[in-house]
């Protein structure tokens, strides 16, 4: 499937994203002939992180959170990492950002801790989802169906557990994102 013309926001912690959550979901949509534009809660450079510890590679943060909008994307992506993670819900604008892509139809991935925005967000009351194991409950808590498969893909909302489902993630965020708007991707109210 080619992504040809769609531009697809990914984000970024400053400091805690997982890198090949995030390194591989990026060169998948590029090599797919999509746009990537890197958000996060400021412009610089962020620095990722391996198995949540050891650190990762630095990555140029193309846009801040303020200076962005859902409208002027085609999808996003949201990585994990457990300290990532954690930083990116507690960003009003993250969760904002991320609500407007519910609201306005448009296709999300998130894999391992990242379901925590989409918990912030409000948006997982009445959808299937996995993440990381430990999150399970914070899901059903907010009304979601958590289940324990590699990619779960719920009306334009794909999700995946860890880095070993990487390829499935992948191959599902671009199918997704081929596809386009989803009608029945409304944010809960």
């Amino acid at each position: 499937m080619t992504l040809d013309g769609k531009t697809i926001a990914i984000l970024i912690a400053p400091r805690g994203t997982e890198e090949p959550e995030f390194a591989q979901p990026k060169d998948a949509v590029e090599q797919a002939g999509g746009k990537v534009v890197v958000i996060s809660l400021e412009t610089g450079e962020a620095q990722t992180v391996n198995n949540d510890l050891d650190p990762g590679k630095t990555f140029t943060v193309d846009k801040a959170i303020g200076d962005v909008s859902a409208d002027q994307f085609d999808g996003l992506v949201i990585p994990g990492g457990s300290v990532g993670a954690d930083k990116l819900r507690a960003s009003k604008e993250v969760v904002a950002f991320v609500h407007a892509f519910f609201e306005a139809g448009k296709p999300v991935a998130a894999i391992c801790h990242a379901p925590w925005t989409l918990v912030e967000a409000d948006v997982v009351k009445g959808r299937t989802l996995t993440s990381f194991p430990s999150l399970q409950t914070d899901i059903r808590n907010a009304g979601g169906n958590w289940v324990d498969q590699e990619v779960v893909v719920d009306k334009g909302l794909v999700t995946s557990r860890n880095p070993d489902d990487l390829p499935a993630f992948c191959a599902k965020l671009i199918e997704e994102v081929a596809e386009g708007r989803h009608a029945e991707q409304a944010a809960s109210a």
